[in-house]
């Protein structure tokens, strides 16, 4: 899995590449730690390229999510893949987190 982060004045932008399984779970964890306490609690995750994500990634995903709306901002995530969508909404994640 590959992680770009960028910043602007308003809001940080993720792309994630590839797949997001136990093998590097913990990289994306330490990848998106300094999001959960940065001044800048908006994030939008580019998902284009994320082929998959495991239980693993969704608890990393809530605890984001969490992070995010406990200082009032808001997380979305966009241009999930089918078979990635499919995993959030079975798991019931499509109602916690917003998917464009």
């Amino acid at each position: 899995m590959d992680v770009n982060i960028t910043s602007n004045e308003n809001k940080t932008f993720v792309v994630l590449n590839g797949r997001l399984d136990t093998t590097n779970a913990n990289q994306f964890q330490q990848d998106i730690t300094p999001l959960m306490t940065g001044e800048n609690p908006d994030i939008e995750i580019d998902c284009t390229n994320m082929e998959y994500t495991s239980s693993q990634g969704l608890r990393m995903f809530l605890m984001l999510q969490k992070s995010v709306s406990s200082r009032q901002g808001k997380m979305v995530m966009k241009n999930m893949k089918p078979q990635v969508k499919e995993v959030f909404d079975i798991t019931g994640f499509s109602n916690i987190i917003t998917i464009i």
